[in-house]
């Protein structure tokens, strides 16, 4: 299933690109995007676990941008 975040706070496309290349390494999602232009994440990953993935999704953000807030649109 596909999920849409915004990332508020976002403040670089380096930064971006380092939070996709770390979520995208978390079990159980499938895939992720994240467009700097639109502040937003998108995800692909099984709606059983999405419960499970989130915590681990805004630990990888918070290791890339600590002040980034995430939240499901």
């Amino acid at each position: 299933m596909r999920y849409v975040y915004r990332l508020k706070g976002l403040c670089c496309a380096a930064c971006a690109s380092k939070i996709e290349i770390s979520v995208n390494k978390i079990e159980g999602v499938g895939s992720a995007k994240v467009v700097f232009m639109t502040q937003r994440m998108t995800l692909e990953a099984d709606p059983s676990a999405i419960e499970n993935i989130e915590p681990m999704i805004v630990k990888a953000i918070k290791k890339v941008e600590p002040d980034v807030t995430m939240r499901r649109e």
